[in-house]
């Protein structure tokens, strides 16, 4: 958990809160970390489809050249 508050840190830039009380930090700490996650699976997600296409190309290739 440690590291996921050193990226926060460190690439977005995040340093303070910007509310008060602990519901309102609560809720803000939440907010982050969805952001956080959506970004990793945009990521992984963005990775998955580049595979998918380079697949997709070698199969064309083969039926190409098998006629």
């Amino acid at each position: 958990m440690e590291s996921v508050f050193g990226q926060l840190k460190n690439n977005r830039g995040f340093r303070r809160f910007l509310l008060r009380g602990m519901g309102k930090v609560t809720l803000e700490v939440g907010w982050l970390l969805l952001a956080h996650n959506l970004l990793k699976q945009a990521t992984v997600d963005q990775k998955h489809k580049a595979a998918l296409l380079q697949i997709r190309e070698k199969r064309y290739f083969a039926h190409f050249l098998w006629f």
